[in-house]
């Protein structure tokens, strides 16, 4: 299953959000024409390294094709619009004006191509007072509200431990390009897309948006318990913690029969989800009672036989080494130019039972420069003087 087999990318993106969207796509069957600067993608020179090889590019940037064109040029600018009238998407993350200073912004591609759908992917949008201003995940997390609800109770808030802001822009580009598309196909005409992270991440905190928009009560940092509901958290165990997720009453009353205490699910105390979250520390002192007596595994045990929501702590090495992860291919190995084969994590949807996946693994800095020039109509001499001329650069590995 390849949905997007016959759709050309031109991916002007680096580092994180816009080669995490474009991986997708190429997952989807896009063809992904990745273009690099001579000295590559930044990701190449940013560990950890196998064989030399950057594990954050070889993971971001599955199935793609890479040209090394110099913009800094005017032969290499007049190139990337050649490019972009004959793809279906543009993918950018420039800091904003920077495209159109090149002369491969939104307006001048979209003159050329109407069809076009350009995305741009940036910390603070293409407009707005911030626009701007540098910004990487940890900046992005720290002004959306993540951080400020993200911490111990009275603790210090924390940021969430992975680049969460370069993720979210990412899926949200997807989605975009995706609509967009969708929309072509009904008008003839594409979009021009515009990507913030902090907006992003603003717009998945919708329990924050609850607490502030409607109760009118500040959004205050509760660890790992759940702001609204309760029991929800990591409860201790003989041996580590335990996780509990209980919504609604029938889920409640099954925990109270699982923990010896059937009398707590009539309790006036804890009648409502509301009345348990008032009254938090004395029921967590009632389960943990329990819990502290037995294993995490006996307490995951028991109580999904009773069909209430649990599960334990894993690491990621665990997770990727259960039997969940096996059956659901979570992990896939792709061929690569220089490793042999590398390991990647796809896009995870199923279609008709099957994830779509990338062919190949990522690509050598340059690897696909001539193949690519070639399908523009450039004869191998115009090539070759490009190479000479240190406007374009092809090697066939890194």
């Amino acid at each position: 299953m390849k949905p997007l087999a016959g759709l050309r990318i031109l991916d002007l993106t680096r580092v994180l959000a816009g080669p995490f969207a474009t991986a997708i796509l190429a997952d989807l069957g896009a063809e992904v024409i990745k273009l690099e600067p001579p000295q590559g993608d930044d990701y190449r020179h940013i560990g950890p390294f196998t064989a030399g090889q950057s594990a954050l590019f070889t993971l971001t940037n599955r199935g793609k094709a890479s040209v090394v064109v110099d913009l800094k040029t005017p032969e290499g600018q007049a190139l990337a619009r050649d490019l972009a009238a004959r793809c279906d998407v543009v993918v950018e993350n420039f800091r904003p004006g920077v495209a159109a200073r090149l002369g491969l912004g939104a307006e001048a591609l979209r003159a050329a191509n109407p069809g076009l759908v350009y995305c741009s992917i940036s910390g603070f949008g293409q407009q707005g007072p911030a626009a701007g201003l540098p910004a990487y995940d940890l900046v992005a997390q720290a002004m959306s509200g993540w951080m400020a609800a993200t911490g111990e109770e009275d603790g210090a808030p924390l940021k969430v431990g992975e680049a969460l802001g370069d993720v979210a822009a990412g899926l949200y580009a997807v989605i975009a390009i995706l609509a967009a598309l969708v929309g072509r196909g009904q008008t003839g005409c594409g979009a021009a897309l515009d990507v913030a992270m902090v907006d992003c991440l603003v717009a998945m905190l919708p329990t924050s948006h609850a607490l502030h928009l409607y109760a009118g009560v500040p959004v205050a940092r509760v660890g790992n318990r759940h702001p609204l509901s309760t029991p929800f958290g990591a409860f201790r165990t003989a041996d580590g913690h335990a996780i509990i997720a209980v919504l609604g009453s029938r889920q409640f009353a099954a925990l109270c029969a699982v923990i010896g205490a059937p009398e707590a699910a009539a309790d006036p105390r804890f009648a409502s989800d509301e009345l348990r979250t008032t009254h938090e520390p004395a029921l967590r002192a009632l389960i943990e009672g329990w819990t502290a007596q037995h294993s995490t595994d006996a307490v995951v045990a028991a109580l999904a036989a009773a069909q209430v929501p649990t599960a334990p702590i894993l690491t990621l090495a665990q997770q990727l080494a259960s039997e969940h992860a096996r059956a659901r291919a979570l992990v896939t190995a792709l061929p690569h130019h220089a490793l042999g084969t590398a390991p990647v994590v796809g896009q995870p949807v199923r279609f008709d039972g099957a994830a779509p996946l990338a062919a190949t693994g990522a690509p050598a800095l340059g690897g696909q420069t001539r193949a690519v020039l070639e399908g523009l109509g450039l004869s191998r001499k115009q090539i070759d003087g490009l190479i000479a001329a240190g406007i374009v650069t092809e090697t066939t590995d890194d």
